[in-house]
């Protein structure tokens, strides 16, 4: 750490339609750190509503910078000088009455610390952030918190601890659950994303890294530059640690565990369905979870940068906010008249990555998620690789495919529906049951452990299958689901265990032997989707031994969680032993 810290505020009352101030320091509590934050407010002497972020990716990386791309197609109303990744426009919110704090997270930027993203104590740090912004003299006293992805998951956790002066969230396409969202889908690790997130959005703008001024990733560091083995003491390397660690338990996942139940302010989730290996999840299960006696739920389709900044989703989010923090509701958000649940329905083969075509999706109002009326329909895999809606009569056999498959050679077997009779709405929790094995290839290592990868894909009345916009605009299928064999135990008695959604704990004292030639029945999580099918369309159920198409940058490839001596050999699927099925949530 440097042996001066500097405490530089700079302020600019001229240059920009709101006042400016850069570097302002924040003291923590635990003094564990200083936490520094840019404050965008508007020029007027009465106290006002405060925005919070707080986050990695540098409160001083303009936007412009930091993806061109994705700044040169954000809504123009929402870009500014001061616009960076994934958080509130100043510019913008000031004009509607509001302060933005945009703070480095403790270990990046310009704030001191140790830089351990998503960790209790980065928590604890944010906290102290929040309490800081309802006590300035400008402040109202009331903190709300609106921001996308990191900006969003953080949002729970801090919210869970009830900080002073913090009045409602908006998690938009923010993960709830660690480890089940993000880290080990299934008990599988989502390796190939940690890696890209931590190389290039964080550990880039670590306190102290050189030269990042001459990258244009925000200034030098106030205090200067750390040397390589100081910057290497000051983190915690999130692509060692989910390697290292395999289970809920380790005391690396745990420390980052807490009660959805203890969020008590009012919120508005914002999940969108295109977010299948990262987000979707944690949008909804948060939602279920949290305890606050108003939340609400809204989907959202699209790609996971731009929305955010939609004219008419701008709206949405001034409204919540405007009614939590400074009393004028429009929408009956504070006295629970404003729609529970509002859905996107997914009708037609509209293409991906085309926001003005995906304007072609209606919306629906419900009043609980999952929708009530749903009927849990069985849909059984057959020998000849069909999917029907009555239990097959067959004799044991097998359908074998290679294990290790990858998305350059996937190794996948599809199920497919008859065509729809009528147009029919899947909107809901999917779970595929499944009855497997393994065996080795002949010369082969013994293997250890099975891996399941399950895919739910869309065919048009046309046969084409139809892609949805991914996170980072690329194709996907409607869902995707994970299970490690030997992770496979349910805990039946847990609360959260439901029908639609078993509960695993991921314990390290839950894991399974896997021995060749045993037939597993399991069950199988698939994270919930919308499809409206229309008459002549079809649905695929596709199970793999690794990522197939759709999984983009959130790949499960580790050498070593995934290693070959442990999972080469042989897959099966059984048939004639137990029924195989996946149940999809029809809505009448």
């Amino acid at each position: 750490m440097p042996n001066e810290v500097k405490d530089i505020t700079t302020r600019d009352d001229t240059s920009f339609s709101y006042i400016f101030e850069q570097n302002v320091s924040i003291s923590l509590k635990d003094q564990s750190g200083l936490v520094r934050a840019n404050v965008y407010r508007p020029k007027t002497s009465d106290k006002v509503p405060v925005l919070v972020t707080y986050g990695p990716y540098g409160k001083d990386i303009a936007y412009k910078d930091f993806h061109p791309k994705s700044f040169s197609e954000v809504n123009p109303e929402q870009r500014s000088e001061h616009s960076a990744w994934e958080t509130p426009d100043p510019k913008y919110w000031t004009s509607q009455g509001y302060a933005v704090v945009r703070a480095d997270e403790r270990g990046t930027g310009q704030s001191i610390g140790k830089l351990d993203t998503m960790s209790r104590g980065t928590s604890e740090a944010f906290f102290d952030v929040v309490e800081w912004a309802a006590e300035q003299p400008w402040s109202s006293g009331k903190v709300g918190l609106l921001g996308i992805s990191y900006y969003a998951g953080s949002q729970w956790r801090v919210a869970a601890r009830h900080p002073k002066g913090l009045a409602c969230i908006i998690p938009w396409e923010g993960m709830s659950d660690y480890y089940r969202d993000r880290c080990r889908h299934g008990g599988i690790l989502s390796n190939s994303f940690i890696k890209f997130w931590w190389d290039r959005q964080v550990v880039s703008n670590q306190y102290g890294r050189p030269g990042r001024a001459s990258r244009n990733w925000g200034p030098d560091t106030i205090e200067g530059d750390l040397s390589e083995e100081e910057l290497v003491q000051n983190r915690q390397d999130q692509t060692i640690d989910n390697v290292e660690n395999k289970f809920r338990d380790d005391l690396y996942y745990a420390s980052k565990e807490y009660s959805m139940s203890d969020i008590q302010v009012p919120l508005l989730s914002v999940a969108n369905w295109g977010g299948i290996l990262l987000h979707l999840r944690g949008n909804i299960e948060g939602w279920t979870q949290a305890g606050s006696e108003l939340k609400y739920l809204r989907f959202i389709a699209g790609r996971h940068d731009l929305p955010f900044y939609y004219s008419e989703e701008v709206e949405l989010q001034r409204s919540f906010l405007d009614a939590f923090l400074k009393g004028d509701d429009r929408q009956g958000w504070s006295t629970g008249k404003a729609p529970k649940v509002d859905l996107l329905l997914r009708k037609g083969d509209v293409g991906f990555d085309n926001a003005e075509a995906e304007k072609k999706f209606t919306r629906r109002i419900e009043h609980e998620w999952p929708i009530a009326r749903t009927q849990y329909t069985k849909f059984y895999l057959t020998s000849t690789k069909e999917l029907i809606t009555h239990a097959p009569i067959e004799r044991p056999s097998k359908i074998s495919y290679q294990a290790l498959g990858t998305l350059e050679n996937p190794q996948a077997v599809q199920f497919t529906t008859p065509v729809f009779e009528k147009e029919t709405e899947v909107t809901g929790h999917i779970v595929a049951h499944l009855n497997v094995s393994m065996s080795p290839n002949p010369g082969s290592p013994t293997p250890q452990d099975l891996d399941l990868f399950v895919t739910l894909r869309h065919i048009s009345p046309a046969g084409n299958e139809v892609f949805y916009t991914g996170t980072a605009g690329d194709p996907i299928p409607l869902c995707k689901g994970w299970l490690r064999l030997s992770m496979r135990k349910v805990n039946t008695e847990h609360p959260r265990n439901r029908p639609w959604l078993p509960h695993r704990d991921y314990y390290s004292t839950d894991v399974q032997p896997v021995i060749p030639g045993e037939v597993y029945a399991v069950d199988v999580e698939i994270w919930p989707t919308n499809v409206v099918v229309e008459e002549g369309g079809k649905l695929v159920l596709e199970v793999a031994s690794g990522d197939t198409q759709g999984s983009g940058i959130f790949l499960h490839n580790s050498p070593v969680d995934r290693s070959v001596e442990k999972f080469q050999g042989q897959n099966h699927i059984h048939f004639g032993l137990g029924d195989n099925y996946v149940t999809l949530p029809i809505i009448p």
